[in-house]
């Protein structure tokens, strides 16, 4: 049997065909977009991924910056601590070394008033002394260590002109007078240190206002008195 195609068989199929044909060329426009939407959603994705990578990198790099920073500071601060105390050992070693000093002020601040062999009305030649200008009450020393000969009113047995006054032996034939004190700390007989407190100042006695009144003398007696001032000065006390 022989097949015959009409002109009615073409024109059917030839639709069916562009159809066909054109749904073909939509699914492989789409199939292509989709491709190209996935590629460049990766290729965000990867960017993505390489910043935060490298913002937590940054991070870790300050953070570790700041350790180290940290640890160097507490090094230093640990290294001057350290060479302080290391100072304040080599200072209080050199104090105990060092020698105390033999003879001292006997009154810390002052300003010198009247000096020795100064002529004036408050006594009866010359002066026999040093003065040193202080209020009453300021804190009296002994210049120098030894035994106490002379301590309370009446000038402590020299007289009322001295008031209330000490007297201290020192060695080779070398006394100390402190007079006018409103206050007398020590008795006779007693033993003080350089530089132990020994009296108040006042302004007892024949005293035109608060002072120390300060002799230097051969014996524990008046009359006997020499430069307070230059005597201290040849023992290293600049007055």
């Amino acid at each position: 049997m022989s097949l015959r195609i009409t002109k009615s068989h073409v024109l059917a199929t030839s639709p069916l065909r562009a159809r066909a044909a054109v749904m073909a060329a939509g699914l492989g426009v789409s199939v292509a977009l989709g491709a190209g939407v996935a590629v460049a959603a990766g290729n965000e994705a990867s960017t993505g991924a390489v910043q935060s990578a490298a913002a937590s990198s940054v991070r870790e790099q300050a953070a570790a910056q700041d350790r180290a920073a940290s640890k160097a500071k507490v090094a230093a601060q640990a290294k001057a601590a350290e060479s302080a105390k290391k100072a304040a050992v080599q200072k209080a070693a050199a104090a105990k070394k060092a020698p105390k000093p033999s003879w001292v002020d006997p009154v810390k601040k002052y300003k010198l008033s009247a000096s020795f062999n100064q002529a004036g009305n408050l006594w009866n030649s010359t002066h026999s002394g040093q003065d040193f200008a202080v209020a009453s009450g300021t804190k009296v020393y002994a210049a120098h260590g030894g035994t106490v000969v002379k301590a309370g009113g009446n000038g402590g047995g020299d007289g009322p002109a001295y008031g209330n006054a000490v007297v201290i032996q020192h060695g080779n034939g070398t006394y100390s007078q402190y007079a006018h004190l409103s206050r007398v700390q020590v008795k006779v007989g007693q033993i003080v240190a350089t530089d132990q407190q020994i009296a108040l100042s006042g302004n007892t006695g024949n005293s035109s206002g608060p002072h120390l009144h300060f002799e230097i003398r051969t014996s524990p007696n008046y009359g006997s008195a020499i430069d307070p001032v230059r005597f201290l000065r040849t023992k290293g006390v600049t007055l």
